[in-house]
């Protein structure tokens, strides 16, 4: 476990004391590897999905994943929204209806297109091996190379295609199964903060949602919430790891996610009695 002290591990997160389970007001949320398990959402991250709105418990989706991906998770999940490409586009249901509001204005991402289309093509020319993510056809605001959904690329490989990246001035981060790169100042946090503003019209208080992830992409909004939770599979990524959550769960993926959703529920069942 590289933890630079007993003090910086995350903590088991069955012992979120009760107070500050209760505190909670919602849960912001990583998909990949985090809700789901091999690639989908299994019948427990669901359940507890459903069971944190019957509580009265926001839920919101962050994701790299794409817009077009994300479509229709957006309007069948038991969750209030999901914002997609690291916090460039929000997708979330307004009656009937799914509303999809990005971050970017109309020039700008049009401007952007080009760029984006060039990074791409330079990556797969400078980085032997390297393949677009599946799921290209949806996006709109960034790029996806593909390291461990559907190909495999070496960590040496992952490091060259970051690096192509930020030479063409993007941010980059790699989650679990992708590296992805864009044009802007958007992250997952300014996504977060965007959204509750939008959704609720207050402020993001960090102090009283969780969140939960799994990968390197994760340690700004571990470092940025008290109330953060990495499940267990991100020990994976434990040696290159500069940024921890304060709890880690005992179960991985989607099981993880039901394990951080059921202490919750158990501590606003607490508070009724």
């Amino acid at each position: 476990m590289n933890v630079t002290s007993l003090a910086t591990a995350p903590r088991p997160w069955a012992e979120l004391p009760e107070s500050e389970a209760r505190s909670a007001v919602g849960v912001l949320t990583d998909i990949d590897d985090t809700l789901t398990t091999d690639g989908r959402i299994t019948p427990d991250a669901l359940a507890a999905l459903a069971q944190l709105k019957a509580a009265g418990l926001h839920v919101i989706a962050i994701t790299g994943r794409p817009m077009g991906w994300s479509e229709p998770f957006a309007r069948d999940w038991p969750i209030d929204a999901i914002v997609a490409e690291n916090g460039a586009v929000a997708l979330f249901r307004d009656g009937s209806v799914l509303t999809i509001e990005y971050a970017q204005d109309d020039a700008t991402r049009t401007r952007n297109a080009a760029r984006l289309r060039e990074a791409a093509a330079r990556v797969l020319r400078e980085v032997p091996g390297s393949t677009l993510a599946r799921d290209s056809a949806g996006r709109v605001t960034d790029i996806a190379i593909d390291h461990s959904e559907f190909a495999r690329l070496s960590p040496a490989q992952i490091d060259a295609a970051v690096a192509v990246m930020t030479h063409e001035g993007m941010n980059a981060t790699v989650s679990s199964i992708h590296i992805n790169g864009w044009f802007g100042d958007h992250t997952k946090l300014s996504g977060a903060r965007w959204i509750v503003q939008r959704l609720f019209g207050r402020a993001l208080d960090a102090r009283h949602w969780v969140y939960v992830g799994d990968s390197t992409n994760d340690q700004l909004m571990f470092g940025h919430f008290p109330l953060s939770v990495g499940v267990a599979n991100l020990m994976a990524f434990a040696n290159v790891l500069t940024v921890w959550p304060n709890y880690i769960t005992q179960a991985a993926r989607g099981a993880g996610f039901a394990e951080v959703a059921q202490h919750l529920l158990r501590a606003r069942e607490q508070r009724r009695r």
